[in-house]
């Protein structure tokens, strides 16, 4: 019985149908049309591989509650499926409900994980199979694997990571579930923190940070997610990939955006500076040789 979403779950649900796991339903997302679907489809691929699936709205119903039980599974995946699975439904199958979290937990339980971590500067991320209870992402871990996170990576670029480590975590982890030899060691929930979801007024840029912690927040919210950005009396600047070049240091410039060396440059409030590598203001994609005159010398809001 499995449950999935995005490219966690694609990848996921191949690795089951690779180890000839009988998967008997899986439960999955309708696209919504509010949302860029950039991801793989969890639905296509079990079509392709002729696989019953059904898209509730909410699964936690005594009809679809009823459904599963009737399957008698032995397990439950959960596999970057975006809602919580009650009681009855973890309780439905005999060995064990599992899901596939993209963090090393305890750390970055919760929503857009991905996000969070690059956001608060982490230099590791990964996936983590855990046995699932009523409370998410705390209970015990099966196997983890670990991906860096690069100074300059992006969310796209270090969510590709996390769908390999996905991947590789559940390869080597699955035989041992099988056969019931497979770990099970309880978090220490004092590490870490559960953060929630993410919207796209989370990426306005707080110009009293430095440099490199509104890098960090660039990197994290740019294609294909909405972008940082800031709004100013003629315009609204969002920027889509940014340089540091320096962190923190506090100098007269400041506060304002500067045309230096050939490039338009950010100086946090905060300290440091940052170069704007790909960015746009009014709907405009920005071009330092015209653009300058209309942000140069630019104070940026406080």
């Amino acid at each position: 019985m499995v449950f999935a979403y995005h490219n966690v779950g694609v990848r996921c649900l191949r690795v089951l149908l690779a180890g000839g796991v009988d998967v008997r339903l899986v439960v999955t997302h309708e696209d919504s049309a509010k949302e860029h679907i950039w991801f793989g489809s969890v639905q296509q691929l079990c079509i392709e591989n002729n696989i019953p699936f059904i898209t509730p709205t909410d699964p936690n119903t005594p009809e679809i509650e009823a459904r599963i039980a009737a399957l008698r599974a032995e397990f439950i995946f959960s596999f970057y499926y975006r809602q919580m699975l009650k009681s009855p439904l973890l309780k439905s199958v005999t060995r064990g409900a599992y899901n596939m979290h993209g963090s090393m937990l305890p750390y970055f339980r919760g929503r857009a994980p991905v996000n969070w971590a690059i956001i608060n500067g982490a230099r590791e991320t990964g996936a983590t199979l855990h046995q699932m209870n009523i409370k998410p992402d705390n209970g015990p871990v099966v196997d983890q694997f670990a991906v860096p996170i690069l100074p300059d990576d992006n969310a796209q670029e270090v969510f590709d990571k996390v769908v390999v480590a996905a991947e590789l975590c559940l390869y080597r982890s699955l035989p041992k579930l099988i056969d019931g030899t497979a770990p099970h060691v309880p978090q220490n929930l004092s590490n870490g923190a559960y953060y929630g979801g993410r919207c796209a007024n989370d990426g306005r840029i707080d110009w009293n940070q430095n440099a490199r912690r509104i890098h960090d927040l660039v990197r994290a919210v740019t294609y294909p997610f909405p972008g940082a950005f800031s709004d100013f009396s003629n315009g609204r600047l969002v920027l889509w990939r940014t340089r540091v070049v320096d962190d923190s240091r506090v100098v007269s410039s400041s506060g304002t955006i500067q045309w230096r060396n050939g490039h338009i440059e950010v100086f946090p409030i905060g300290g440091g500076a940052l170069q704007i590598l790909k960015g746009e203001f009014s709907g405009r994609l920005l071009d330092a040789c015209d653009d300058v005159f209309q942000l140069g010398g630019l104070r940026l809001p406080e």
